[in-house]
Parts: structure tokens; C-alpha cells; sequence
């Protein structure tokens, strides 16, 4: 499986690669061994039904994702056994705008939901906590 002149080296000219590979070609996972792992675990579907890691893929296939509290709904557009540019696996599939909009919205409700004290940065130092005693102490005597 060469390239073509004109074609990115790192794109094997294919037209159908195991899920658990595109995966990781699209990025969607660091390792190879995680994505396996989360085809064999029932969080990726391939047009509307479980898929197995040697599943082949290719353009046009629907798939279904979950990745940790995330729901992605994408469109195979492109197919590559080897992991390229972050630039180039953006191309290799298209998020519908329902997924997209279920994201940000996701986004959105986890911000909000943040714990009381959680944007306030570091814990403080011990010199810090005792000018804050200080302070206090100061302002118990007016």
C-alpha cells in the first residue's frame, strides 16, 4: 500500500480499515490499545449496531461514540490506516450538527455545575493564611 504523488506519505490508499485503527488515525483515542479497548467495551457503534474491533470502516459509515462523558455522532469521510497531522484526521470525518450542539451544551452544564471555590485557584501558602490571620485579627480590634 504506497501513496500517490500528490498524496500525503502517511495516507495508505484503502477503501475500508479496522474501526479500532481508524479510530485511532482520526484521533479519537492516543493509543491504538484504547481504542480497542472502547470498541470492546460497547462505546462505539457502527451504523446503528455494536461493533467488534476488526470491523472495517468505511466512508459513508455512521458512527456512534462514547468517550468518557462525551457523545459523538460522526460521518466516515475519509479512511486511513496510519495516524497522520491533527489537521489531516479532522478531514477523515464530519460531526453532525446535532452532536455538536449536544456538546457544547454538555459543555456548557458541566461549567455551570462546577463546585463552589473551584475558579479560585491554588491552595494558599502558609505565609498567605497568616497575613489573612493577621488581617482578621486586625479588624476584631476596631
Amino acid at each position: 500500500m504506497g501513496s500517490q504523488p500528490g498524496l500525503p506519505c502517511f495516507h495508505a490508499l484503502v477503501e475500508s480499515v479496522r474501526i479500532d485503527k481508524w479510530l485511532w488515525a482520526a484521533r479519537f483515542f492516543k493509543t491504538r490499545g484504547l481504542a480497542t479497548e472502547a470498541v470492546l467495551g460497547g462505546h462505539v457503534d457502527v451504523n446503528g449496531a455494536r461493533a467488534k474491533p476488526a470491523k472495517e470502516v468505511r466512508a459513508g459509515d455512521r458512527l456512534e461514540l462514547r468517550i468518557r462523558d462525551s457523545r459523538w455522532s460522526v460521518v466516515v469521510t475519509g479512511v486511513a490506516d496510519k495516524r497522520g497531522p491533527a489537521k489531516v484526521a479532522a478531514t477523515l470525518y464530519e460531526e453532525t450538527p446535532e452532536s455538536r450542539a449536544a456538546r457544547e451544551q454538555q459543555v456548557l452544564a458541566r461549567r455551570a455545575a462546577r463546585p463552589l471555590g473551584a475558579d479560585l485557584g491554588a491552595r494558599p501558602t502558609k505565609q498567605d493564611r497568616r497575613r489573612l490571620e493577621a488581617l482578621r485579627r486586625g479588624q476584631r480590634r476596631t
